[in-house]
């Protein structure tokens, strides 16, 4: 099994999710978060005064599949936060060594 992050613009989760979707992930974790990468943030200006925003507003999606469902969802999350502009996001693979479903104890992928 393999845990798939992807870090992501919040504006691009819904195509995310859909893409994911038509591969067949059923279940999703997204939780908002702030980073910031290569670009370092940005200054804005507000009342005159320049200042500099280092975290960006982010989305975090984590996601728990198949080894054969790895490197589709991989592309398919690339695909679809993809805007080719600056601080698109970044995407981690890990494997995972077990999973267990609370509710019905099933391990392993049938957890998944």
């Amino acid at each position: 099994m393999k845990k798939i992050e992807a870090i992501i613009k919040p504006f691009k989760l819904e195509e995310v999710k859909d893409a994911l979707a038509e591969i067949g992930v059923e279940g999703m974790t997204v939780t908002e978060v702030k980073g910031f990468g290569r670009q370092k943030g940005h200054t804005e200006i507000y009342r005159g005064s320049e200042y500099t925003v280092d975290f960006l507003p982010k989305i975090k999606v984590e996601v728990v599949i198949t080894d054969a469902l790895a490197d589709q969802a991989v592309a398919a999350i690339v695909k679809a936060a993809k805007t080719g502009k600056i601080g698109d996001g970044k995407v981690f693979v890990s494997g995972v060594s077990e999973a267990v479903r609370i509710r019905t104890d099933e391990t392993g992928d049938r957890a998944v």
